[in-house]
């Protein structure tokens, strides 16, 4: 499939319409998350919504956990309803009438709420999907330049994220936040424009139709599922609300609770339902679920980057690199920048270590590195206490972050694929990023410990949770090993955010 014989750096031409749908949509995702806590917690009078750091940190946690759990729902409906490619379409669609909500400047924050409802539900319908789609344009047995593709894809995603905190963070700053959050509508326009005109050749046949479509009855009936589950949803906080007991920072407790139930659920049901598991998919089920929950550590850190590590940026640091003054959301290009430095260099370093590193050892590594990269912020607010310091401690903490992700994030989708019992393959593929989502929506409700601790105790406690559960790890390595029956390690890929 092609346009007329054309190529992207020898790959499918269909390639360079997704990797410019995804570039642009990442732009404005992570456009968005780079001042969406600073916008939250402004005052009224800077035309934000003045909300707590501690509220805005669970917002944010909420928010970024969404996103990644409507995942699951959203690859449901591409495969029963819409097709991949509609629902890509649609998905970046409702993303950007999302951003155009949150724009609109108005006093009421009903536009801010609105248009965060949008941009989750539009995500979990073009995140997994456009991805299924770059799969699909290689044949099935074509795995080095299917790799390759994907290589070339998540380029894009990095260099969305690394553009998109420099343009929408300068002009959001001085309390432009709406223009800001138009930015990140534009570049969304952008890459559905990029879409819908590149597709229309390049992508036909891909994707076009739903893998197992659903039956005029059972659309029926899911459709009033649906419509029964929003009406409880909507009942529910409208009695909530009436009882004059109702407020942000609860409703982002009563989220994280339902959020970490959702993993302890799907587990309980797999180990304890009558599936005929054989007692080597059990044994590499319960080497899953610490893999599981040392994952979901490190994403409660790690995504702290766009509430605390941002507040500390704008409230503690001398905002300039060589010299030149920067705004607290450039500091949110800092990761990408490090991921597209030195994916190759971790790609090649597995590579040459092969078996000889475990998964359970790179997940051990990547924990300790994230530990480490608060052992810098537990120092950097040490210093803060009497002054701005410089915002190189930050520079060096993703830096750290980075060393972490890259160990971790590669092989988790690989690990989730090779663990999974047979009779659950197609549905654990979701569940490693549910790891995401309960890593963030808890690390949104840490802010919670700034009220018994001060920030340096603060970024040390994470720090030792991290760094205890890495060591953890590389104490179990040898049974965890056994448990997995892993005899090579899983192939490196790029990380997908």
């Amino acid at each position: 499939m092609g346009n007329d014989g054309k190529t992207f750096f020898g790959h499918p031409w269909a390639l360079a319409t997704l990797f410019g749908t995804e570039m642009w949509e990442r732009f404005s995702w992570y456009g968005l998350r780079a001042i969406l806590a600073t916008f939250m917690v402004a005052s009224p009078a800077h035309q934000g919504l003045g909300l707590s750091q501690e509220t805005a940190q669970a917002v944010v946690g909420i928010y970024g956990a969404l996103i990644y759990l409507v995942a699951l729902p959203g690859g449901w409906i591409a495969d029963r309803i819409l097709g991949a490619r509609r629902s890509v379409f649609w998905g970046g669609f409702v993303i950007m009438c999302g951003h155009i909500s949150m724009a609109v400047p108005v006093p009421s924050p009903a536009y801010v709420w609105l248009g965060l409802l949008l941009i989750v539900l539009g995500t979990g319908l073009l995140k997994p999907n456009i991805s299924v789609m770059v799969g699909k344009l290689y044949p099935e047995d074509d795995d080095a330049r299917r790799d390759a593709g994907f290589s070339l894809f998540y380029l894009g995603i990095n260099l969305g994220a690394f553009f998109a905190p420099i343009v929408v963070g300068s002009l959001a700053a001085g309390d432009r936040w709406h223009l800001g959050f138009g930015a990140a509508a534009v570049g969304m326009a952008f890459g559905l424009l990029q879409y819908t005109i590149g597709g229309r050749v390049s992508l036909r046949g891909v994707g076009d139709r739903p893998e197992v479509p659903l039956h005029p009855h059972e659309l029926r009936r899911v459709g009033l599922t649906a419509a029964g589950v929003a009406v409880a949803v909507a009942i529910a906080l409208g009695s909530w609300a009436a009882t004059g007991t109702f407020t942000l920072g609860r409703f982002t407790a009563v989220m994280t609770a339902v959020i970490i139930a959702v993993p302890i659920a799907y587990f309980g049901y797999i180990m304890l339902g009558a599936h005929d598991l054989s007692e080597d998919e059990r044994s590499r089920m319960k080497a899953y679920i610490w893999l599981f929950a040392a994952a979901s550590i490190f994403w409660m850190i790690y995504d702290l980057a766009p509430s605390k590590l941002l507040f500390f940026a704008e409230n503690n640091t001398d905002l300039s690199l060589f010299g030149i003054p920067i705004h607290a959301a450039t500091t949110q290009s800092f990761n990408p920048l490090f991921i597209m430095i030195f994916v190759p260099v971790f790609a090649a370093l597995w590579v040459k270590l092969g078996d000889r590193v475990s998964t359970a050892q790179k997940f051990g590594f990547a924990l300790v590195m994230v530990g480490l990269s608060f052992v810098v912020m537990a120092m950097a607010a040490n210093l803060a206490e009497s002054g701005r310091v410089s915002v190189w401690w930050l520079v060096l903490v993703y830096l750290v972050q980075v060393f972490g992700e890259l160990a971790l994030s590669p092989v988790g989708l690989s690990v989730t694929t090779k663990l999974a019992p047979r009779a659950f393959k197609g549905q654990m593929l979701g569940v490693w990023f549910i790891a995401v989502s309960v890593g963030d929506a808890v690390g949104g409700q840490t802010g919670r410990l700034g009220d018994v601790m001060s920030e340096p105790a603060y970024y040390l406690v994470l720090a030792a949770m991290a760094i205890v559960a890495g060591l953890g790890l590389f104490a179990f390595n040898r049974k965890l090993r056994a448990m997995m029956a892993e005899h090579h390690a899983p192939p490196a890929m790029p990380p997908v955010r």
